[in-house]
């Protein structure tokens, strides 16, 4: 006896819905994926600096808003979701950084932990703006090594639900993470804080 491959899940099931022009849909989405949305903005918050004036509600509020004027995006499924979040709420992040910095006249810029992309334990903290910066030229040389350092470092999704949103092989994405890792701790070895 052969297994039937699982269906797709709710959160697909309501975005589809939510594609198709069913506005309820994105109600009954929202209490499924926001203690999701609300981990991921709890993640990117903790990297910054303990006095940052955004709060984990807030900023999954703020990507809400955004996520629900996405038309352009043909949903497919709850990772691809998530994904995009994760890069709304980044630049949600960005921009917030560099209002900070424009009114403080070039003043203190945010800074994150890159845990992630495997800074030796206890070491510095990176500028956003730096890091946005190196995510943008490292998009010019290969955009799809940049989009995975979105999904994973932002979006925080696995390594599977990375291989699913960009549609490549798991080993493909290991292996794109660990060049882009290398790329952008270099990139930012000169924009490390002291």
């Amino acid at each position: 006896m052969t297994a039937t491959p699982p269906g797709p899940s709710t959160e697909t099931q309501l975005l589809l819905a939510w594609t198709a022009g069913d506005r309820g849909a994105l109600d009954q989405m929202l209490p499924l994926v926001y203690d999701e949305l609300h981990r991921l903005a709890s993640g990117y918050l903790a990297r910054e600096r303990p006095d940052h004036t955004l709060q984990p509600t807030a900023l999954v509020h703020e990507a809400f808003l955004r996520l629900i004027n996405q038309r352009e995006v043909d949903w497919k499924n709850r990772a691809q979701f998530l994904g995009v979040a994760a890069g709304l709420m980044r630049r949600i992040l960005v921009n917030h950084a560099r209002d900070r910095a424009a009114a403080k006249r070039g003043g203190e810029r945010e800074r994150i932990s890159l845990s992630l992309v495997e800074v030796p334990s206890g070491g510095p903290d990176v500028d956003l703006i730096a890091l946005e910066d190196a995510l943008e030229r490292l998009a010019g040389l290969d955009e799809r090594k940049a989009k995975v350092v979105e999904l994973r470092f932002f979006g925080g999704l696995s390594v599977e639900e990375v291989a699913e949103v960009l549609g490549i092989s798991r080993a493909t994405v290991e292996r794109e993470w660990s060049f882009a890792r290398a790329w952008l701790f270099d990139a930012l070895g000169g924009n490390e804080a002291t």
